[in-house]
């Protein structure tokens, strides 16, 4: 199969790569024109998963699919930005059918979910990767940034932490899952939810945010960096979800909601007042802590007694990160 069948056959083709709203002109040509609203800002992304290093290299192409997206897709939410497009550059060890229509179906899945079209890329012959560019349109000054957090300000979190960590042995292992409890791990790992709607509701209202990738300490501490706060977590505010508390203990699933990464809700800031209106509309956030002076991430654990922990986020380039 030639590369331009395989880009006609399983992405061209596909549900998602329609123009609609915001695309003018997508697959087909050398660059995709598009049409944000008039005056927005452009936000931009780009994230490379590798075979061995982001997944498995033996696992289901149609989650594979998936999780590419809707990790990207994260990044979006994170801003407050509104879904505009997305590219998809992929490398291949061979073009095998089968593979690439379970793929494409997973990826689809994902953009129809996300409202994402698909607008261009690329594949080549080599080692299994991907590189995904998400975009999206955000009014101007209402980008959620990570420099805004002020003191006083709670930090809050979209949803239940250290899932997306309890499900990595499941996941190395090959399960398929042998119980509900599991599948539900598994399908947290495989296919992350975006908080894109969310992200849209924090603007104005949310002081600074990101998504939680690297967990929860490691990405609240590049929030505490840029805003030149102090940002102190509540161990008991922490939010598990029942699963993750039925099959580990709770200094396993503490460990995981720290620093186990891989959970894509959205961390923020935001004033005292602002919390019980997004509940109000329905938003299931929780506030786990608060902004003070100072720098850095503390944890107060449940005796009252606070600890500045060593943890930080994983680094492709520093072995024991």
């Amino acid at each position: 199969m030639g590369e331009f069948e395989l880009i006609r056959q399983y992405f061209a083709a596909a549900s998602c790569a329609r123009t609609g709203a915001g695309v003018v002109l997508g697959i087909g040509d050398d660059c995709a024109l598009l049409n944000p609203p008039s005056g927005n800002l452009v936000a931009v992304s780009t994230d490379t998963l590798v075979a061995g290093v982001h997944f498995p290299e033996v696992c289901d192409p149609a989650l594979l699919g998936q999780r590419a997206l809707g990790v990207s897709a994260s990044d979006l939410a994170a801003m407050g930005a509104s879904p505009l497009g997305f590219t998809l550059a992929i490398s291949l060890p061979q073009a095998e059918a089968d593979w690439l229509q379970r793929f494409a179906a997973g990826l689809n899945q994902m953009a129809e979910q996300c409202a994402l079209p698909l607008i261009g890329g690329d594949t080549t012959c080599g080692p299994l990767s991907l590189t995904l560019s998400v975009l999206g349109h955000v009014p101007p000054h209402q980008a959620l940034q990570r420099s805004g957090a002020c003191v006083g300000d709670l930090l809050c979190v979209s949803g239940p932490l250290g899932d997306g960590a309890g499900a990595l042995p499941l996941v190395l292992n090959r399960s398929l899952g042998d119980s509900e409890t599991e599948r539900y791990l598994l399908a947290r790992y495989w296919a992350p939810q975006p908080q894109l709607g969310l992200g849209v509701a924090l603007r104005g209202r949310a002081t600074a945010a990101l998504d939680i990738s690297d967990g929860l300490l490691a990405d609240c501490g590049h929030i505490a960096a840029a805003s030149q706060v102090c940002l102190v977590i509540d161990q008991e505010q922490i939010p598990y979800s029942e699963a993750l508390q039925r099959i580990y203990r709770p200094e396993q699933a503490l460990q995981y909601a720290l620093s186990g990464g891989d959970d894509y809700q959205l961390a923020f800031t935001l004033p005292p007042a602002q919390l019980p209106v997004l509940q109000a509309e329905g938003w299931p956030i929780q506030a786990i802590g608060w902004v003070e002076v100072g720098q850095g991430v503390q944890l107060q654990t449940a005796t009252g007694h606070r600890i500045t922990p060593a943890v930080r986020g994983y680094d492709h380039f520093e072995r024991g990160s």
